[in-house]
């Protein structure tokens, strides 16, 4: 099998967004980090959910607030005001009231909850409100296509995704039978009300699909409650528009208005086209109809219609009910159209007194304003204000002057600031505005009310950006690159400058930004180039990205764009190679004498397996910032932590357990024997202060608990999970759930009293640490079936046998302690066996636990967790109940380079692969938590916030051993063993991960439309075409042209 297409890369940008209550999450508030709405974005095949939260910001950090000295001496409560005042004293009990009432700020942000890339390219988003809504609250999507699809979609809990409700398609009708659909571009639109959703087909149609909303529908459709849950629409219909006014044709845009009985519709459409050189001939060529639609009877009254409009226009904006009409849109002006006809407009530009005989308002600000509204957005920011987004990410606010409910006049104000390129505009809620661009970032923007104070002909200023007067005697620079556009101050100290302030004020409304989605949009060229990761040359795609002053540079790097070479451990010659699961690296971190517990690791302990039986060496930081080794033992070592809460190392060894003081001697050895008999090697542990596991190469198992008052370890009792010595499993870890996700149902019938979901009974080491956790202990057996048991007490709390098939979702089977097969005779690996399963937190800002499951097949699946409520009918064979399940998010194969090419490896040469979690700052301030796949092919699995989960490759081929290591005094830092010795290597922080593949941007102001990249030097030609003002001059140095005004 060949592939002939492989998408590496999704879309970027938005093309389309919708704000509505999705998921449960919208309608509650938990933990003060409350979802005010969800949002679903898309853009040609791609479709993201995201959650916008309003969360408390968080604390400033020390080295942000400006502190400095030693800890300690920071100022107390009430100093600072005390120095302020400068009397020595101060009313402590004004302070502390003054804080009472001090109203905690907020931060709005954007979480990626789920994403699809879906079979069709999507044409619109919208909110659809069905009879369900009244019982749950939540809102359904609709989804239009390019093929002449609806898609009717809800959020599904027990998924924790999107469901199809329902599929419309009108691929048969009439408009597209002999029609080409590559050439049309449908629209979507929906009722204000949810009766009715249109969607614009070829040739003048419309494609009705009408929706249930009271008991009075279903009468009329004779249809009955429990019907219309399931299918919430009543028959739809296709429309031509011709059949209701055969002057209808060429439909530019339309939009259902607020406020009427029925449906009402307001189209614009051009009868007789016509263009720029035709103006002569036919000028204003644009008519705007506003009909009726009613459902019940198919009859489509006309209420009002209007004539000889700009033929220019481009879009419509229906207005609040309180005056009702319509707001045209139109290259070069913007009026209002009212129900009955009447027509207010004000100018842009110069060019709208020659292109149209419509009366405008001529304002002061109308002779020298010079704005473009070609690719304009604009959207209602409250109900008399209007801010127009122009294509150059310019905002202009448009207030319009009502007396009455009637409109008498549009007043376009100075700019505000100039923003991203807009594509699409949305009302997210709570004064927030998602602006989504498809060249470049989209912007979550937060509208806020300020005074300022009046000022004389303020309000009819003129929007100047730029000089518009041609100017020859044009800087060289200017001429070449083009000039830099100023734009004015938007604080709350006016608009103009020259004028003075009276003591009026008036509140205004200024845009704040509160989150981002880092997008370069469209490709325009791209080149392979070179660039040095420490000492060797990674190729990398440089791409041209962007628009107009969003364009750049886009670097993309699979795999090692993110880190770089810091420090080739040299002097660790201990490390040296051996067979390939031998080499293992671990970081740390224990006391000092003070007993203050650090926050960097401090200790580095390695392994070998040759010369046998293995020689493992224990280091530290030096003087000079290298290692000094200060303990070394002849054991090869499976793994190591600090413990007994950072005051000692243990080692866990092929036979032998051994707790060590900081300075490498022994406190403690526990050999692992079965009385005087030799247990088989231990393959594999799992270390969770106070917890010890092991695994054998028989697959059995053994657990330990440290006691933290004698600080020694001790066996722990393990009848409870079954038969000590026919009981096998295949892979077995510890979790701590610090989220609080992880609540307990216990059985009223076996343990009275305690029927209410709670989180788990902790250990002493949890109680001296609040942000500690509580500890789980995940089994899996080799029939398949994974377990979960509490812990200090071993209680079975979780059990699923459906983890091999690795299904969508696993939830609890209610099933008692699975019990082995007999080892006689000895069971041999199997392709579907359970290699690894670990429970780590996954993510940026709000890490979510998440259940990583390899199987021995190379198939690694990702679950999140998500909360269930407690069942109905406790089953009487548990105690306890874990109240979770596990929701698929990503799978995939990570097949081995030799397996690829062979089909299958042989035991004794199998490459080590394991998921070893980490935390680490990614950037400054900003904490991601991941995990890291070693082994053949390695990879980094990470979840950030708008990006969600993502396998990045790694750049080294084989990566024997993994731990991150903040020695050196990062927290960025990590240390790998791979195929080429030990390295160390550190975060950077300008990558965005966002993506499939880790990218740079490289803002340059201007768009490049070709790349040509020489190797023997290194260097990159890119090539910009700019738009800039110029003159001509004749032989007499005369001007060609002069334009007869200012503004034109």
């Amino acid at each position: 099998m060949h592939a002939l297409r492989r998408e590496l890369l999704p879309p970027s940008g938005v093309e389309f967004a919708v704000s509505l209550n999705l998921t449960p999450a919208a309608l509650a508030d938990v933990s003060g980090k409350q979802v005010i709405r969800n949002l679903v974005v898309a853009r040609s095949n791609f479709l993201r959910v995201f959650d916008v939260r309003e969360e408390p910001a968080p604390l400033p950090l020390l080295e942000d607030t400006g502190a400095s000295g030693r800890r300690g001496t920071e100022a107390v409560e009430g100093e600072i005001e005390m120095d302020e005042q400068g009397e020595g004293f101060v009313n402590v009990g004004f302070v502390k009231s003054a804080a009472q009432n001090h109203v905690q700020s907020t931060v709005t942000r954007l979480y990626l909850i789920r994403s699809h890339r879906l079979h069709g390219i999507i044409t619109g988003l919208d909110r659809v409100k069905t009879l369900a809504t009244t019982e749950d609250g939540l809102d359904r999507l609709l989804i239009s296509f390019k093929d002449a699809k609806l898609a009717l979609l809800e959020w599904s809990d027990a998924l924790y995704d999107l469901t199809t409700v329902s599929i419309h398609t009108y691929e048969r009708a009439p408009q597209l039978l002999s029609f080409n659909p590559s050439s049309y571009r449908s629209h979507l639109r929906m009722d204000p009300d949810s009766r009715c959703a249109a969607l614009s087909l070829p040739k003048d149609g419309l494609a009705i699909l009408p929706f249930y909303q009271s008991q009075a529908d279903l009468d009329v459709g004779e249809q009955d409650q429990a019907f219309a849950k399931d299918v919430p629409y009543s028959p739809s219909f296709v429309l031509d528009l011709a059949t209701v006014e055969e002057r209808i044709h060429n439909i530019i845009d339309f939009a259902f208005l607020p406020g009427f009985n029925n449906p009402t519709l307001a189209v614009l459409f051009e009868t007789q086209q016509t263009w720029t050189g035709r103006l002569n001939e036919f000028k204003d060529t644009i008519s705007l109809f506003i009909l009726t639609l009613d459902l019940n009877t198919r009859t489509y009254p006309i209420i009002s219609q209007v004539h000889s409009l700009p033929y220019d226009c481009l879009a419509l904006l229906p207005c609040p009910t309180a005056y009702g009409g319509v707001v045209v849109l139109a290259a070069n002006s913007i009026f209002h159209v009212d129900q009955t006809g009447r027509t207010v407009g004000v100018p842009s530009s110069g060019w709208a007194s020659r292109l149209t005989d419509m009366k405008l308002t001529e304002d002061p600000g109308a002779k020298t304003r010079n704005i473009a509204l070609e690719g304009a957005r604009m959207m209602f920011v409250d109900e008399r204000t209007i801010f127009v987004y122009a294509a150059d990410g310019v905002v202009y606010p448009v207030e319009l002057v009502v007396e009455g409910r009637a409109v008498t006049n549009l007043i376009i104000s100075l700019p505000l600031v100039q923003l991203t390129i807009p594509t699409t505009l949305c009302d997210v809620g709570r004064g927030h505005v998602f602006v989504g661009s498809t060249v470049g970032p989209s912007l979550l923007l937060r509208t806020i009310k300020v005074l300022e104070e009046m000022r004389k002909n303020a309000l009819h200023s003129p929007a100047a950006v730029g000089n518009d007067p041609l100017d020859a005697d044009m800087d060289l620079d200017d001429d070449i690159y083009g000039e830099k556009v100023t734009l004015p101050q938007s604080g709350a100290s006016g608009l103009a400058n020259g004028h003075i302030p009276s003591a009026d004020t008036r509140s205004v409304i200024r845009l704040s930004l509160r989150d981002s989605l880092r997008e370069y949009g469209l490709i325009n060229d791209m080149a392979f180039t070179l660039s040095r990761n420490g000492d060797r040359y990674v190729p990398e795609l440089t791409t041209s990205t962007g628009s107009g002053h969003l364009g750049g540079f886009t670097l993309l790097q699979a795999g090692a764009s993110f880190f770089t070479l810091m420090r080739t451990m040299n002097s660790m010659y201990f490390l040296k190679a051996g067979p390939s699961d031998a080499n293992k690296t671990l970081s740390i971190s224990t006391a000092g004498r003070s007993g203050i517990l650090p926050e960097d690791d401090s200790i580095i302990v390695s392994t070998d397996a040759t010369p046998a039986p293995g020689l493992s060496r224990m280091a530290s930081r030096s003087v000079k910032t290298d290692v000094a080794i200060f303990g070394r033992a002849a054991v090869t070592t499976i793994g190591a932590a600090s413990f007994f809460q950072r005051t000692a190392i243990l080692q866990v060894t092929t036979n032998a357990l051994r707790v060590l003081e900081t300075n490498g001697t022994e406190r403690q050895v526990i050999k692992d024997m079965d009385g005087n008999m030799t247990r088989p090697k231990i393959r594999a542990c799992s270390i969770s202060d106070p917890f010890i596991l092991i695994l054998r190469e028989d697959d059995t198992l053994g657990l330990f608990v440290g006691e933290a008052e004698r600080c020694k370890i001790r066996r722990k009792d393990m009848s409870a999970m079954g038969e000590k010595v026919a009981s096998r499993y295949v892979a077995a870890s510890f979790c701590t759930d610090q989220s609080s996700l992880f609540k307990v149902a216990h059985n009223p019938a076996v343990v009275p009293g305690k029927s209410k979901a709670k989180s788990q009974t902790t250990t002493l080491e949890a109680a001296t640490d609040a942000n500690r956790g509580t500890q789980w202990l995940i089994l899996c057996r080799p029939q398949g079936v994974m377990e979960l048991w509490s812990l200090p007490k071993l209680t079975l709390v979780f059990s699923t046998c459906f983890v091999s098939p690795l299904q969508s979702i696993l939830t609890d089977t209610y099933d008692s302690v699975a019990k082995s097969s007999p080892e006689d005779p000895p069971r041999k690996p199997q392709t579907f066996d359970i290699e690894q399963a670990i429970i780590a937190p996954l993510g940026e800002s709000d890490p979510v636990p998440h259940l990583l499951i390899y199987l021995r097949c190379s198939q690694l699946a990702i679950y999140r967790i998500n909360s269930i409520p407690a069942p109905a009918n406790f089953p009487p064979n548990r105690e306890s109940l874990l109240l979770i399940q596990f929701t698929k998010s990503l799978s995939q194969n990570l097949e081995s380079f030799e397996e690829a090419e062979q089909g299958h490896v042989l035991e004794n040469r199998r490459v080590q692969r394991r998921l070893i979690p980490f935390v680490t700052t990614s950037k400054p301030h900003v904490t991601l938590s991941g995990v890291f796949f070693t082994g053949d092919r390695p990879h980094w699995i990470v979840c950030t916030d708008k990006g969600g989960i993502g396998l990045v490759p790694c750049s080294h081929p084989i990566v024997h051993a993994f731990t991150t290591c903040s020695v050196w005094d990062s927290q960025s830092d990590f240390l790998l063993y791979t195929d080429e010795g030990p390295c160390l290597i550190e975060w950077l922080p300008d990558v965005c991960l966002d993506s499939a593949i880790p990218s740079r941007m490289v803002p340059r102001g201007r768009p490049y439309s070709n790349l040509a990249y020489d190797a023997s030097t290194g260097l990159l030609v890119a090539a910009a075409s700019l738009k800039t003002r110029f003159v001509m001059f004749d032989e007499d140095g005369n001007t060609l042209w002069t334009p007869e005004r200012e503004h034109a």
